[in-house]
């Protein structure tokens, strides 16, 4: 069914990154649902590790510009955008001094999460939302991936719960063996802060608490690994959010 408007939001995807998983799964979703006719888009954050000069980045002035307040300290939204090499295909990259530009993703040198993880994915998030409102685009199918991504269902469903603005669009959540790690215990106070409150990923935050959090508020859950493991699979078997097995690049597009 062409002519969708399918926004993909995700942490990875390739040639930014190479040699994942999750990262070649988005490429091959977002190529394959773009050259079949769909309106597709990709948001992800700017890691430095992802060269600006090479992948041709350039900000986008009308889009950039915002400040997202977190932890009551206004944090600069930065707008970039690409094509996919050789492709038509635009990717947005989420752009903030503070938060993206270290070389590393997620861990420090010696494997130890960044204190700031929580306010980057919150950062992450809500730019997401902000941007594509101002993009003026409404997505029929938004397709999440990745653990940041996995804060947009939460803020969608609470935070913008009166915003009407993606009021019809349908969310698939894709689940991957992602390396967990602990969040910054202070996240449930930065989360009040935008009169989010509740949540049972709180009460042990974590990378993986909120990626089975968000399993709550999406249309359908998917394997984006074919074999879960540990704790993502059992939420994966006992969430009462329609799911999906593993799915291949033509069963995708009848999910969709």
């Amino acid at each position: 069914m062409p002519n969708q408007k399918i926004l993909y939001i995700t942490t990875e995807m390739y040639p930014y990154q190479e040699d994942t998983n999750l990262g070649t799964v988005v490429n091959k979703m977002a190529l394959k649902m773009h050259q079949e006719g769909n309106d597709v888009r990709v948001f992800m954050p700017r890691f430095g590790q992802i060269s600006e000069r090479k992948f041709q980045l350039h900000e986008v002035i009308r889009l950039s510009g915002m400040n997202i307040i977190i932890n009551d300290l206004d944090q600069p939204l930065i707008i970039k955008v690409a094509s996919l090499p050789g492709e038509r295909l635009q990717v947005y990259f989420i752009d903030n001094e503070e938060y993206f530009k270290r070389k590393q993703y997620y861990f420090d040198d010696e494997g130890v999460g960044f204190p700031d993880n929580d306010e980057r994915a919150i950062f992450f998030a809500r730019g997401v939302i902000e941007t594509i409102k101002k993009l003026n685009w409404v997505p029929d199918v938004i397709h999440l991936n990745g653990w940041m991504a996995s804060f947009i269902p939460v803020y969608l469903k609470t935070f913008y719960q009166s915003d009407t603005y993606f009021k019809d669009a349908k969310i698939v959540l894709s689940l991957y063996n992602e390396k967990d790690a602990p969040l910054d215990k202070g996240i449930a106070e930065k989360l009040q802060f935008d009169n989010i409150s509740g949540l049972d990923a709180l009460n042990n935050p974590s990378f993986q608490s909120f990626v089975i959090e968000s399993m709550k508020y999406v249309d359908e859950v998917v394997k984006g690994d074919e074999f879960l493991e540990g704790d993502l699979d059992k939420a994966f078997n006992e969430t009462s959010t329609s799911k999906s097995e593993y799915l291949d690049l033509d069963t995708i597009n009848k999910l969709y």
